[in-house]
């Protein structure tokens, strides 16, 4: 799929409760994760200890953290949407989000994004973006949630 491209608050009007794209899945590997997990603090073994999860864990291998999971969503986003003519746009946050299943050390994520709401702030768009970062080949949604940006257009 193309990136969309965005130019002002009118064209992005025009997406309200439509789908937005889809971006190229993205592997999620056992380095990845340790580099996240030393830049977060957070070595549980779930995560970094291949040879335990293996026995231990019911996923029988070691998963991605959630919040890496979540922390790709920036990277995706820009492969579905290119927005221009702006002064700034700022993650204003994220609602009603949830984790539905475990990514695997060496499973593949891409988002599905789709416009819920527009709304004009005086000027500044604030864009409610119901996404999705699906796994490759499974059939549950890794995280589910509705994130909000603020657009600043020139």
């Amino acid at each position: 799929m193309n990136k969309l491209i965005i130019n002002s608050y009118d064209d992005f009007e025009k997406m309200i409760g439509q789908k937005l794209g889809e971006s190229d899945y993205v592997e999620l590997s056992q380095d990845r994760i340790n580099l996240f997990a030393d830049a977060t603090l957070d070595h549980q073994w779930i995560h970094v200890d291949t040879e335990k999860a293996k026995v231990e864990s019911p996923f029988h291998s070691t998963i991605a953290h959630g919040y890496l999971t979540l922390s790709m969503l920036p990277y995706l986003w820009d492969q579905i949407i290119e927005v221009n003519n702006l002064k700034m746009m700022i993650n204003y946050g994220i609602d009603k989000m949830k984790y539905g299943q475990a990514v695997l050390s060496g499973q593949s994520i891409r988002l599905v994004a789709s416009l819920q709401s527009l709304q004009n702030l005086r000027g500044v768009a604030k864009a409610e973006i119901k996404f999705s970062i699906e796994i490759k080949d499974q059939p549950k949604k890794a995280v589910e949630g509705i994130a909000i940006f603020l657009y600043y257009f020139n």
